[in-house]
């Protein structure tokens, strides 16, 4: 695939992203704009829950999907609060829910307090799909990304996400490699996002590559492969 063919298809597996502490409704509106006024349509707009029925309005004749987050983005451990701000986004319109794993209980060997948030949320999402982020920065280890990985994708993730993008380590080759590997393993249809400091045409190239290498020529499509960026939109959009 040459750099064109490439930064079209990227684009189509962007998550395009305002999660910014002082993002306000304005902004949301503004991004729903832009995505409807690309030549190639995003994925989804990932944004914050208040936003979500705004932008569901915006994007209600279009493709793009309207994903927020949820746990966000510290990965507490209240199941209650998660699991209401989980229903109330599902019914003002998103469509897939971004999950952020209470990663400390997993380095806690508390892995049955993470897996109870994500089998409640997964329920409170009724049809929306599920992102779960691992914050794979913080669990740090092959080991214990790959245990979150597969506690993840066994309570009933549909994608397993690197990032928040909100700590110093984001988004890495490596951590990307063992969650792939992870899904391979499961032989079951899972997704992979990559998120959190994602801005240049090589970043965007080699996570592709990795997961085309890992899980077979053809998979990473938006329906198994997204990009969680802000940034990294323009520096596709400059390859058209």
């Amino acid at each position: 695939m040459d750099q064109h063919a490439f930064a079209r298809h990227a684009v189509r597996c962007v998550d395009l992203t305002d999660l910014s502490d002082d993002a306000n409704a304005e902004q949301a509106a503004a991004l729903a704009q832009r995505a409807l006024d690309l030549p190639v349509a995003v994925a989804a707009l990932c944004i914050w829950p208040r936003f979500v029925a705004q932008t569901h309005r915006a994007l209600q004749r279009s493709s793009i999907k309207v994903a927020t987050v949820v746990n966000f983005p510290h990965g507490g451990e209240d199941i209650h609060t998660t699991c209401e701000e989980t229903t109330r986004a599902v019914h003002e319109g998103a469509d897939e829910i971004d999950l952020v794993l209470p990663w400390q209980a997993c380095l806690d060997g508390r892995e049955s307090d993470a897996a109870q948030m994500i089998r409640a949320v997964r329920k409170a999402c009724e049809k929306a799909h599920l992102k779960v982020i691992l914050e794979t920065g913080a669990l740090g280890e092959e080991k214990a990304i790959r245990a979150a990985s597969r506690l993840a994708l066994s309570e009933g993730a549909d994608f397993l996400k690197t990032s928040t993008g909100k700590i110093a380590i984001s988004a890495t080759p490596e951590a990307a490699r063992f969650m792939l590997e992870e899904i391979q393993f499961s032989g079951q249809n899972f997704g992979f996002k990559a998120s959190g400091g994602l801005r240049t045409f090589e970043q965007a190239r080699l996570y592709f590559d990795l997961a085309e290498e890992i899980m077979g020529a053809g998979w990473a499509t938006p329906e198994h492969f997204r990009y969680g960026a802000s940034g990294l939109l323009d520096t596709l959009l400059q390859h058209f």
